[in-house]
């Protein structure tokens, strides 16, 4: 016997053993069950999700010798000459190949005849949105009043083309793309049942190359099993495929938050070794950041059940979600200018040496007045001026740096070690040159001790996902930087309740006390006043906000 592809030998021939689409299928079922039939159906939805698989079903279960229902027997002659595609009162028509009007009515001339053998005559037109308007034309008038015996379903990958006045006389079900995990699991399913030996990574690969498509995937995986000589595993299928091993992505993404330049050229000269396509490789990058984006709005909404959630947690906890959102940003930029690049290996480069570029440095960085600059202060310049009072917390910060090497103490007595306390830990926050998570982890911490070498934090137990070796290396380096001597940094996890609050902790009420006082002084302008007593004006709650948050 000639050898059957998957998708064939394994295409549903009951509603029950169909992938997804359980809203289509509860529709159908309900109406078969209940004889509430109706004269035309349209399935849409892309390739491969199952459109023509549940129009056959369908037609069996109108005909099948023992009655109409939901549950044909399968048995019967009727159903195994569906199952067969030989079922004489089942027209099966490709629409793409009779877009011609003649055709179509003669396709129309024998709709009045009663079927040879069924119960029902039903013509299957897949592609629908092919025909001409002509043949729309000729279809619409036996579309709305077709004899009783008649039943018409359509199918097609672009609804959009099909014209309203068929949509208006059709029962549309809109067939969803199937996801990543349900395309994996029936594929282990087949695979067991086959008695092949396969890797978990491997059908992973398969079911994101699928796209959505069942069919598509089926047919990876017979192309898999040949290529791997009765095997599905990860190494045969990556090469098959093309595709980029998921830990070159991680590691990609682990240099970014770690800032680290040289080891994230290296990385990407060892992926040029493999010759990848580097489109492919930014789109993957994409689609992390994607993942690690929802994971810090929402924990575990990141997972895609393909068992790197741990690494994808350790991941979001490196990041500042702002870093996250410039890498993304600047990652669709760069996909769109990558063929313009003199090759896609120096483009992809340029576009990691962007996110490097551009990444912010944690909070807003002001203008220095030159007044202040003339007096031996350091300015630092960006694009955009900050506002008054945060200039002058800025400068106030500014006092409290240790003094440089070769000057005294007497010149910034402000900021000895010994002055170090949990009174103004938070000012001394504000003055590290730190960004991102680890000027997160600073900002979630409280003083606890400073002997002069060894300074101890503790860090409050909801952000203790920021404690990673990289946040830490980074805040003890600046703390080396500021203080200008070795630090030997200590930070434990425990309560708060005993000590004095964080410095991110004494930010928020100190916006809470700002915004309820800019709210207050609203409420008691006269202006304001006037307008709600006369023109029954009212003040939308959170719609009023200090100068220096918007």
């Amino acid at each position: 016997m000639s050898y059957q592809v998957l998708a064939r030998k394994w295409r549903p021939r009951l509603f029950r053993e169909l992938v997804g689409q359980e809203h289509v299928v509860r529709a159908l079922v309900n109406a078969l069950d209940n004889d509430r039939l109706h004269h035309a159906y349209l399935f849409t939805g892309t390739r491969g999700v199952g459109k023509t698989t549940l129009a056959r079903i369908f037609a069996k279960s109108l005909n099948c010798e023992r009655g109409v229902g939901s549950t044909p027997c399968g048995e019967c002659t009727i159903c195994r000459e569906v199952d067969e595609g030989r079922f004489i009162d089942l027209l099966e028509v490709d629409a793409a190949s009779r877009t011609k009007v003649d055709q179509t009515r003669e396709l129309l001339d024998n709709v009045p005849y009663a079927p040879v053998r069924g119960r029902y005559k039903v013509y299957l037109i897949d592609e629908v949105h092919m025909f001409s308007s002509g043949s729309f034309n000729a279809l619409l008038k036996t579309l709305e009043e077709p004899p009783p015996h008649v039943k018409f379903l359509l199918a097609t990958t672009d609804p959009q083309r099909v014209p309203v006045t068929v949509l208006s006389r059709c029962l549309q079900f809109n067939l969803k793309r199937l996801p990543f995990a349900q395309i994996r699991d029936y594929l282990k399913l087949i695979l067991e049942q086959e008695g092949l030996s396969y890797d978990m990574p491997a059908l992973d690969l398969l079911a994101r190359g699928a796209d959505g498509s069942m069919r598509d995937a089926l047919s990876l995986m017979d192309q898999a099993i040949a290529f791997g000589g009765g095997q599905v595993l990860e190494a045969e299928v990556r090469t098959m495929l093309g595709t980029n091993a998921r830990e070159t992505i991680y590691g990609l993404l682990g240099r970014l938050a770690e800032r680290g330049t040289a080891q994230l050229l290296a990385e990407v000269g060892e992926l040029a070794e493999l010759a990848p396509d580097f489109a492919g490789v930014l789109q993957d990058l994409l689609a992390l950041l994607h993942r690690v984006a929802l994971e810090q709005a929402l924990p575990g909404a990141g997972s895609d059940g393909a068992g790197d959630d741990q690494r994808l947690a350790s991941l979001a906890a490196m990041l500042d979600p702002a870093d996250v959102q410039l890498f993304y940003q600047i990652g669709l930029i760069g996909q769109r200018d990558l063929p313009l690049a003199p090759d896609p290996r120096s483009g992809f480069e340029m576009v990691l040496l962007r996110m490097l570029a551009f990444r912010p440095e944690g909070g807003d960085i002001v203008r220095v007045p030159a007044s202040d600059a003339k007096e031996g202060r350091d300015a630092t310049v960006v694009g955009v001026d900050a506002p008054a009072d945060t200039a002058e917390k800025q400068l106030a910060a500014a006092h409290l740096q240790p003094p440089a090497m070769g000057e005294t103490t007497a010149q910034n007595p402000g900021s000895t070690k010994e002055n170090i306390d949990m009174n103004h830990w938070h000012r001394v926050v504000e003055s590290l040159k730190i960004g991102g998570i680890a000027k997160q982890l600073a900002s979630n911490c409280v003083f606890q001790e400073w002997d002069g070498t060894t300074l101890r934090l503790r860090l409050d137990p909801s952000h203790k996902q920021m404690q990673v070796g990289s946040s830490e290396q980074r805040l003890c380096q600046a703390l080396e930087n500021w203080l200008g001597s070795p630090v030997r940094l200590r930070i434990e996890v425990g309560t708060l309740s005993d000590l004095a609050p964080t410095p991110a902790q004494q930010e928020a009420r100190t916006r809470a006390a700002r915004q309820q006082s800019v709210a207050e002084e609203m409420a008691a302008d006269s202006l304001v006043q006037n307008m709600q007593e006369r023109f029954g004006a009212r003040i939308v709650p959170g719609s009023i906000k200090p100068v220096e948050d918007e």
